[in-house]
């Protein structure tokens, strides 16, 4: 029978373990290798049986971990002494991971590594986390704390990779983003509310042997109340929850409150943590309701002194979003409940007239300072909530750069522009005609955008290669299409800047 125990973190068991894990080649690439990538993205969709037929004959300690801590199977005690000699199964009992019965090994935490890029390099890590789903064998505990999800990637993904002196995760969970936060700051505080959570993450530095991150229980900014911090990131449990009886309130994802309300406290708490200069970063739903959208509503809950991008994802129905979180938690239609938990969510949707839930990413930032001309002038905000569905290659790099931009444009447009390397053209022509009826100006990485452009806009694109200055180049094209110079740069100059702060123009190097 598989257990539920507490992770019990101890930095000297958890030395061994890596230690043993290493050994093993516990690794991410040797484990696909052993099963083969056609089990190993099964295993991704919940679907066990491939991965275990192509290593059924193996006993090596590298199958013997995986199964038992990648799968969440039992093992025989013998190969997991084997395995983890340095550790051994008294190792793993104390650490709250397993627990011997009889002659086999029953796991009570998965430990997967996780492959991480960013501006540093290329690293992986072992996380350790609750049984999943397929491991249990149905609906997950309500104190289940999740392992590194498609969510958590995505927001490792928007991070923009600037170092900082101090940085706040806020809702650490298993611990993925407060890790990766410290290999560019100093100091990183992470909270959670549940002590569960906390322990699995303390384990997990333990793990890694990462050293300055320093762990606090408590909810929202408590645990943090009076301090500032250059970077916050969040992965809140945003997920909007019916606050009913029978309906499960699972920690990692639902934060107790009713609708969106833990995202608004987040974003209109964020500013007053925020140190000169430094940013939030989180990931969010948010209700349309009563033909009010959900980003105008999102808007409204944020300081006008701050910069505040966000892009969203996403819109689900609200039967989508009730679907979509069910299933989450383990309950399908074939399930007895699943119509139960659908009439909740409906019926608290309903109470509150909601049409449409968003999701998508949030950037917050303290202006480093209020002033940035000479005479004295407030610098203009940032203030862009958009809808971005495409792809994205590296957001957080193109967060980081467009904020630069921003500030930079304070100062006016650069004197000399050049086309980013990533950005190509598209015409379309009607058949038979000269002139082309479209043209798009496409953007290879950031947020992979497209955007239309008339011939004035494509002329002063194309020339733009750092020796005519914008300028000169406005000139020309005003001397080409035969209209006043103010008037074409007035319809130019703001489609310009949005480019510059999109990444597809940027100053020449000087």
């Amino acid at each position: 029978m598989l257990r539920h125990l507490d992770p019990r973190p101890d930095a000297l068991l958890c030395s061994a373990l890596a230690a043993d894990l290493d050994a093993a080649d516990f690794r991410s690439e040797p484990l696909r290798a052993a099963w083969g990538e056609d089990a190993d993205d099964a295993l991704a969709r919940g679907i066990r049986s491939p991965l275990l037929r192509a290593v059924a004959d193996r006993t090596d300690p590298l199958v013997t971990l995986g199964r038992l801590f990648v799968v969440g199977l039992p093992q025989p005690a013998d190969a997991v002494e084997a395995a983890l000699p340095r550790t051994g199964i008294d190792g793993l009992e104390a650490l709250g991971l397993a627990e011997r019965e009889g002659a086999d090994v029953i796991p009570a935490a998965l430990i997967r590594p996780q492959s991480f890029v960013d501006a540093d390099g290329v690293g992986e890590w072992w996380i350790a986390s609750d049984l999943d789903e397929a491991a249990l064998g149905g609906p997950l505990p309500a104190d289940h704390v999740l392992g590194v999800g498609g969510a958590s990637r995505t927001l490792a993904s928007l991070v923009m990779p600037v170092p900082v002196e101090r940085a706040l995760d806020l809702g650490t969970g298993c611990g993925i983003q407060a890790l990766l936060v410290a290999r560019h700051a100093g100091h990183v505080v992470a909270t959670d509310v549940s002590a569960r959570a906390l322990a699995y993450a303390q384990l997990n530095a333990h793990l890694a042997g990462v050293g300055n991150i320093e762990f606090r229980l408590g909810s929202i900014f408590d645990p943090v109340a009076g301090e500032g911090f250059g970077l916050i990131v969040s992965n809140p449990p945003f997920v909007i929850t019916p606050r009913r009886d029978g309906v499960p309130a699972y920690e990692y994802r639902d934060g107790g409150l009713v609708g969106d309300a833990l995202v608004e406290r987040f974003v209109r708490e964020v500013g007053a943590h925020l140190a000169p200069g430094g940013a939030a970063q989180l990931l969010g739903n948010w209700e349309s309701r009563d033909g009010l959208a959900g980003l105008d509503r999102l808007d409204s809950w944020i300081d006008d002194d701050l910069d505040v991008w966000v892009v969203e994802r996403e819109t689900l129905s609200p039967l989508g979003y009730a679907e979509l979180w069910i299933r989450d938690g383990g309950t399908t239609p074939r399930d007895q409940g699943f119509e139960t938990l659908l009439d909740a969510w409906s019926d608290d949707f309903a109470a509150r007239g909601v049409t449409e839930v968003g999701f998508g990413y949030v950037l917050i930032r303290r202006p480093e300072t209020r002033d940035a001309s000479p005479d004295g002038d407030r610098a203009p905000r940032l203030r862009r909530l958009e809808r971005v569905a495409q792809p994205a290659s590296s957001p957080g790099r193109a967060f980081r750069d467009g904020l630069a931009a921003h500030d930079a444009l304070a100062a006016g447009i650069p004197e000399r522009l050049v086309v980013a390397p990533d950005v190509t053209e598209a015409r379309h022509h009607i058949p038979g005609e000269d002139a082309p009826s479209v043209i798009e100006l496409r953007q290879g990485g950031g947020f992979g955008r497209t955007v239309s452009a008339d011939p004035a806009l494509a002329g002063f694109v194309g020339a733009c290669d750092g020796e005519l200055t914008v300028g000169q180049i406005a000139a020309a094209l005003a001397d080409l299409f035969e209209v006043p110079l103010p008037d074409l740069w007035a319809d130019l100059e703001p489609r310009i800047r949005e480019l510059v702060v999109d990444g597809f123009l940027a100053p020449a190097a000087t």
